[in-house]
């Protein structure tokens, strides 16, 4: 049941068509979606039915939710499954970058917006992908690194960290930690944990969050600022202190009336935000606003190179990976890391031994596995569908499984 708070505050601000429709979405199976890699798919069959996100490349919604724990491909970072109104994104980025940038997504765990980045982003370009909080930055970490692309910085940082570094972005994804009120149709906690003194907290944090790195935005540097909440204090009222305390301009993104995407739910706002509703729009719930920075642009920002190495060189970051996938030493042998076997710069040095689907969850559940006979003994890429998952050592009569123990999946059970 939806907190009364909730349903007086959020019935007025919806109006009653709306509200209703929002209500019946709690009725009806959640949408679910992923977006392909585009760097690793290569065009076959995966879902045996896929609707094309009309706002999203690459984003497909299914007709039913299959296990995708249990998909290899899933594992070896070929698609994501990724919540439909998040993948506007890719058309804010569409619109308006069309050069090589440095980004930053602030807060990025779990990695879907992130993911996203860097596949709409032009060539050349390069995404830091940063987590404040070290359990969910190491969720970050896996997700990016199955992902593949080497122009990817992964930080576990806070805010005014890069402030003090004096490291400045072309573009910042704001993701902001809310009160969640996209989350209710799937998650009671985010029920049970609302109230409006938690609405009034989140904007103070939010707030807080975009004062610490707004001197990190580049003069004429986009700020993208979403949310999974629908109050407007999280909200239009957030923008509306960027745009006026912080200084910017409220930019438009081009849209399709037949997508239903709602603007703003406040008498006498003109400027363009963009809301997902359950029940409106085929979402989850989303909100985002897109600025830019008042002033005018000077040098670009770090690109590839400079930036990597800015991250490697400054004590205040705190680097999980550099984008360049490289062996680790143990004792005195090189083992070949995962994020090498999924890297999109996968050395073809390694000899590939491809698994039926049986074999390939077993490899990800990290039992041993008994290799074709003809398979070369030493370190072999084993792949499913074409795609790598990881390295084994093949000692003949086995061979030892490397797939890390934090990414193993704990249960075979369909």
């Amino acid at each position: 049941m939806l907190p009364q708070e909730f349903t007086d505050y959020t019935s007025a601000l919806f109006g009653p068509e709306r509200w209703q429709r929002f209500l019946q979405a709690f009725e009806q199976e959640t949408p679910v979606s992923v977006r392909f890699n585009p760097f690793k798919y290569h065009g076959e069959p995966v879902f045996e039915s896929a609707t094309a996100v009309p706002w999203c490349k690459d984003g497909y919604w299914l007709n039913e939710r299959p296990n995708f724990t249990l998909d290899p491909l899933f594992h070896a970072g070929v698609y994501y499954v990724q919540e439909a109104g998040s993948l506007f994104l890719d058309q804010v980025l569409r619109q308006y970058v069309s050069s090589p940038v440095l980004a930053l997504d602030l807060c990025g765990a779990p990695g879907g917006k992130s993911t996203l980045m860097r596949a709409a982003l032009p060539q050349g370009s390069m995404l830091v992908t940063n987590e404040p909080d070290r359990r969910r930055a190491n969720i970050l970490l896996e997700n990016m690194l199955k992902q593949g692309h080497p122009d990817v910085l992964v930080t576990h940082n806070q805010p005014y960290d890069f402030t003090k570094t004096k490291w400045t972005f072309d573009i910042i994804l704001t993701d902001v930690p809310c009160s969640g009120e996209g989350l209710f149709r799937r998650d009671s906690n985010a029920v049970s944990e609302w109230s409006m003194d938690n609405v009034r907290y989140c904007q103070k944090r939010q707030r807080q969050i975009l004062q610490d790195i707004w001197p990190c935005l580049r003069p004429g540097g986009l700020l993208i600022y979403s949310t999974c909440t629908f109050n407007t204090q999280e909200n239009e009222e957030n923008i509306r202190f960027i745009a006026e305390e912080l200084g910017a301009e409220i930019l438009p993104v081009a849209v399709d009336s037949a997508w239903q995407i709602t603007g703003s739910l406040l008498e006498n706002w003109a400027k363009p935000v963009y809301r997902f509703i359950p029940g409106v729009t085929k979402s989850e719930g989303l909100f985002m606003a897109i600025l830019r920075k008042n002033g005018v642009p000077y040098s670009p920002a770090l690109l590839p190179a400079s930036a990597r190495k800015h991250a490697q060189s400054n004590p205040l970051i705190h680097l999980l990976s550099d984008g360049l996938a490289a062996p680790e030493q143990k004792g005195k042998e090189l083992i070949p890391s995962a994020a090498q076997a999924l890297s999109l710069n996968l050395s073809m040095q390694y000899p590939r031994v491809e698994l039926s689907l049986e074999l390939a969850r077993r490899y990800l559940h990290r039992e041993s596995l008994v290799l074709p006979p003809d398979t070369p003994k030493g370190f072999v890429a084993v792949t499913y569908r074409g795609y790598a998952l990881g390295f084994m050592k093949n000692l003949g009569e086995r061979a030892n499984n490397l797939y890390p123990k934090n990414w193993a999946i704990r249960n075979l059970q369909i």
